[in-house]
């Protein structure tokens, strides 16, 4: 018998978010027999920077990015495509 494919769960921390002239959307996702939670910022022209390693709890993942908007700006999301290494 086939298995079906997980559901992803959408965090309630996901959405768009608009800082200093810039727009992007927070995507922090997971599997839903997997606990941890991936991070994923996508900006209007569709470069994604996505965080390398997963968070226990979509609220670390969300405070990654407020952690990046804080140190770097949202300017480090404009037509970069990165992987920022998660450092616990």
């Amino acid at each position: 018998m086939h298995e079906r494919d997980p559901n992803i769960v959408t965090s309630s921390l996901s959405g768009i978010v608009t800082e200093q002239g810039v727009t992007v959307r927070v995507n922090i996702i997971r599997l839903e027999n997997e606990p941890g939670w991936s991070l994923e910022v996508e900006n209007e022209h569709g470069t994604s920077t996505v965080w390398d390693d997963l968070f226990a709890t979509d609220d670390a993942a969300h405070a990654a990015f407020r952690q990046t908007v804080d140190e770097k700006g949202m300017r480090a999301f404009l037509d970069q495509a990165v992987v920022i290494p998660f450092r616990p």
